[in-house]
């Protein structure tokens, strides 16, 4: 238990993401019992015991799925071959396992500092994200130059430069990067071109699917400050599986 834990915390320390399963209630024959803990990696290794067998697995496909969502909850296995929650064994009991991720903090990189930048680094810092700001221009700025190898699967990319050029070529750094989120702003037209001129230097049809642009919702305003509002809903859309859509006209 004591490895578990430290392991734990040198995780979240680190940034690297990991979730904890904690069997919380058992009732009937089983081979788990309360207090057991399983902690499972992002590359599906883990450490622990929550009893084994298909248990065991179902437990850890669980926590796999939730490094992907994010969400913590309680789960119900039956030790059973039929009916809810059954998981095809024959010691008859059921468990309940709370499984909670812990993933690093979301980082979101602007490519470019300037008009609209500003008010969406400070719109990303009071929802939560690391903001790392890239710019030539050192005053509005926290790295000079874009390190696409720095990108991870919880980094979000705004390119919001002042020319295309620029934009282009961030873009072209970026598409290979496993980034949770690229989005290019800029007219149709432009952006029409830029990925006309990507999809010529061999870049495949399903990267450049990966880009958001026009970026943003459609949330009608036109003044900086509203428009870093809409890209940063498109991202909070992105990373927590929203539709967009009106919560008034939501189910």
């Amino acid at each position: 238990m004591l490895a578990l834990m430290q392991e734990l915390t040198a995780a979240i320390e680190a940034g690297h993401p990991v979730a904890l399963a904690t069997v919380i209630d058992v009732s009937g024959a089983s081979p788990a019992r309360p207090g057991f803990k399983l902690l499972v990696r992002s590359d599906g290794s883990w450490l622990g015991n929550v009893g084994g067998g298909e248990l065991e697995h179902r437990i850890r496909q669980a926590a796999l799925e939730a490094l992907t969502t994010g969400r913590s909850g309680a789960i119900h296995f039956a030790l059973q071959e039929q009916g809810p929650d059954a998981i095809g064994t024959l010691c008859g009991g059921e468990v309940t396992v709370f499984v909670e991720p812990f993933l690093p903090q979301p980082v979101l990189l602007l490519v470019g500092g300037g008009h609209i930048g500003r008010p969406l680094a400070e719109l990303g810092r009071v929802v939560g994200y690391d903001v790392q700001v890239v710019d030539v221009h050192p005053d509005r700025a926290d790295h000079p130059h874009l390190a696409p190898e720095t990108i991870t699967g919880h980094t979000y990319v705004v390119l919001i430069t002042e020319d295309h050029i620029t934009d282009e070529q961030a873009l072209a750094d970026v598409l290979p990067t496993p980034a949770a989120y690229i989005g290019m702003i800029g007219s149709r037209r432009k952006i029409g071109v830029i990925l006309e001129h990507l999809a010529a230097n061999g870049f495949s049809e399903e990267q450049l699917a990966r880009v958001r642009a026009p970026i943003g919702l459609d949330l009608g305003g036109r003044e900086p400050a509203e428009i870093a509002l809409a890209i940063l809903a498109e991202i909070e859309m992105a990373r927590h599986g929203g539709s967009g859509l009106p919560r008034s006209r939501s189910e």
